[in-house]
């Protein structure tokens, strides 16, 4: 045999052996992937860390999906928060905007776009005082939600006693013991 065929017939074995791989890989059971977008979450809240570069302070606060929250002189609003669920790979992303309040008192876009949790680095805002990054998405906050807070100004104050029913502080009566008088 010469040494071009016996390179050829191991170029051939090779490639028998990646298909039989490959089919074998192909018949393999494999779970499913899910199509894109199917299992994420759209959260009410969006969690959002800021730095004052300034005072060196990093804050984190929590912004409800399309209201506005002011970090020093930037508004940030998110729009959108979606998350993954627990079991999955998390990919935690918010389409947001972020307003800069200017010193003569016009509002100037500086940020509109994605901001991923998981690449803070990424997509942050960076100001020449302020940065801030998306942290998490979530359901709940400790911080009242705005249509609550307003439903809540709107609503007379039934946990007040009626004015007219009793005092809303009655002084407590004088318990001093009776005087005699010995004149």
């Amino acid at each position: 045999m010469s040494i071009s065929s016996l390179t050829s017939m191991g170029a051939l074995m090779v490639a028998a052996g990646l298909t039989v791989s490959t089919v074998a890989l192909a018949a393999s059971p494999e779970p499913a992937a899910p199509a894109p977008g199917s299992d994420r979450i759209t959260n009410p809240v969006a969690e959002f860390a800021g730095i004052d570069k300034i005072t060196g302070r990093i804050i984190t606060f929590d912004v409800y999906i399309d209201e506005t929250v002011q970090f020093g002189a930037l508004q940030v609003t998110p729009r959108v928060c979606y998350s993954r669920p627990q079991n999955e790979e998390p990919k935690t992303d918010s389409f947001v905007e972020v307003d800069e309040i200017t010193l003569d008192r016009k509002i100037r876009r500086i940020f509109t776009g994605w901001m991923f949790a998981e690449s803070p680095g990424l997509n942050a805002v960076e100001h020449a005082v302020y940065d801030v990054w998306l942290k998490a998405c979530k359901q709940k906050s400790d911080v009242p939600a705005p249509d609550a807070a307003k439903t809540d100004a709107a609503k007379p104050d039934t946990a007040q006693p009626n004015a007219t029913a009793a005092p809303a502080a009655a002084e407590p009566e004088a318990t001093e013991p009776p005087t005699t008088s010995t004149n």
